[in-house]
């Protein structure tokens, strides 16, 4: 089986942008685990888009290690060249998370993306986001300059929609505590742009991963009070992603044929009983959401999150989604709306 490329050279140049933050990525963090004297590595598995005619993906996955609880670099690139009828010709990304086993190593999420119409218009998504469970200040400062270095320009529109896109209402606090996030961006100038997205992406990579090395190398013991405050943490993240996250939502819907690297995001244990508490805060229809989510967890806890309740993780999401298309309108967005799902579906 083959996966067959986009036909467009913008959206090629994407996919060899994004390949490579892939490349640097893994063997960034492959590297640091070898440092540590740890044997953990990242796998590739690759899935098929309708078989490879529409695309497919590779993601470089880990979990259950003694440095990474769970950790996913995807790459993806799917297109519609031989469906006219639809408006959406291709979209290409890198999608990573990392969520370190230390509670005291902040997890991470990089998310870049070309989408691009079959009229030729298109736009680059931009999410460069630290999600420390128990926060380090300086940390969070070097992320941000960071941040401002790779994109000077828009660094003030972006962690604006960034604190915008990760805000929780229902707990009306943030996930995670630097974020920089540039909605349906487009300049005009697609050389400037896709430099643009070069630059946040090595960014936000290397200087995570100088933050993860700091982190690890690190001899702060840990007690129960750093494990309960990791475990909330990943509760809230799992909250987040499966309720409000746009991007999520949008994959899990246009297809299944990748739920569990969708779905890569999610940490491994979550703790059932803080999110039963947290549905009497839930909008309607969103309360019966979280309750279905819950009920697809172990009744265990902490609950673990694997491969086969991702899958039924999945179902619960587009089960409801498919029952109350109005709740999509509830998703969270940075300043617009992206069409990506809409124009999936035309």
């Amino acid at each position: 089986m083959q996966r067959i490329p986009a036909q467009s050279n913008q959206a090629q140049q994407a996919n060899v942008l994004v390949t490579r933050l892939q490349k640097r990525f893994v063997q960034g963090l492959e590297k640091l685990a070898h440092q540590l004297s740890s044997t953990q590595t990242f796998d590739a598995v690759e899935w098929f888009r309708d078989e490879g005619k529409h695309g497919g993906g590779v993601r470089y996955a880990t979990a259950d290690g003694d440095l990474f609880g769970r950790g996913s670099v995807n790459v993806s690139q799917v297109h519609y060249d031989e469906k006219p009828e639809k408006k959406l010709g291709s979209a290409t990304a890198i999608s990573t998370i990392i969520h370190p086993c230390y509670p005291h190593a902040p997890s991470v999420h990089i998310h870049i993306s070309w989408t691009e119409m079959k009229s030729g218009e298109g736009y680059w998504r931009m999410m460069a986001d630290l999600n420390p469970a128990i926060e380090n200040p300086v940390a969070t400062q070097q992320f941000f300059d960071a941040m401002k270095k790779a994109a000077p320009e828009q660094y003030e529109e972006g962690v604006e929609q960034g604190e915008r896109y990760f805000y929780i209402p229902v707990l009306e606090r943030h996930r995670g505590v630097s974020h920089f996030y540039l909605e349906q961006y487009n300049s005009g100038d697609a050389d400037k742009d896709r430099a643009l997205a070069q630059s946040v992406g090595e960014a936000a990579i290397d200087t995570y991963l100088d933050i993860l090395d700091a982190a690890l190398k690190q001899t702060k013991p840990i007690d129960e009070a750093d494990k309960a405050a990791q475990l909330a943490y990943h509760s809230l993240y799992f909250l987040q992603v499966l309720t409000l996250d746009r991007g999520t939502t949008t994959g899990l819907m246009v297809h299944n044929q990748n739920d569990i690297g969708i779905l890569g995001s999610l940490p491994a244990y979550v703790n059932r009983e803080l999110l039963l508490s947290w549905v009497a805060n839930m909008p309607a229809p969103q309360d019966q959401l979280l309750v279905a989510l819950i009920d697809a967890l172990p009744k265990t806890s902490p609950s673990l999150v694997d491969d086969i309740v991702k899958e039924k993780l999945a179902v619960v999401s587009r089960q409801h989604y498919s029952q109350h298309p109005e709740a999509l309108a509830m998703q969270a967005s940075g300043d617009v709306v992206p069409p990506t799902l809409k124009n999936h579906r035309d």
